[in-house]
């Protein structure tokens, strides 16, 4: 179990390293398309298509961290009339089967996209890039959302199990 958690920590810290290259990355791609074709009259042609594929994989890893964090969008009007702790347990761990069965249903998607991605290798229109740079983003991203997914369906499940040998019986 300690070593799971050493390895989540290294996948966590390397998508927020990459995260924040390309967070870095697009300002300054911006700044320089602006500059060379309102200061200088010469824009640079495809500038706007090479900054798609670090977008895509930015707003992946935002995906993938947004469900790490459990910062995603959720039914917490439920919550709201949800009282007992047990009954709360009980509701964490069904949304959390239901999360994680909608990421491996789409990730499973996206893994037969990558591979049709790869074989097909198509390429931009303007520069030549190959699309599977970007489209590749699809899977890893929805890769690491299954996986987050399926920590707090482990992690929820494990507190409803001490929960329920605590008290007992459960809700009374």
């Amino acid at each position: 179990m300690n070593k799971t958690k050493k390895v989540l920590d290294r996948l966590i810290s390397l998508q927020n390293l990459v995260s924040i290259v390309l967070m870095s990355i697009i300002p300054v791609m911006v700044v320089v398309q602006v500059l060379l074709r309102y200061v200088f009259h010469a824009p640079l042609m495809g500038i706007e298509e090479i900054m798609l594929f670090p977008t895509i994989w930015l707003y992946m890893l935002g995906g993938a961290m947004a469900s790490q964090k459990r910062n995603h969008i959720s039914c917490g009007i439920l919550t709201l009339y949800i009282k007992k702790d047990l009954s709360m347990q009980i509701f964490n761990v069904v949304k959390c089967f239901v999360s994680f069965a909608v990421s491996v249903w789409l990730t499973y998607w996206a893994y037969w996209y990558f591979l049709y991605s790869l074989k097909t290798w198509k390429h931009s229109d303007l520069v030549g890039i190959p699309m599977f740079l970007g489209e590749s983003a699809i899977f890893l991203g929805l890769l690491l959302m299954t996986l987050y997914a399926a920590s707090d369906l482990f992690r929820d499940s494990k507190i409803l199990i001490k929960g329920r040998k605590l008290s007992g019986e459960g809700d009374k």
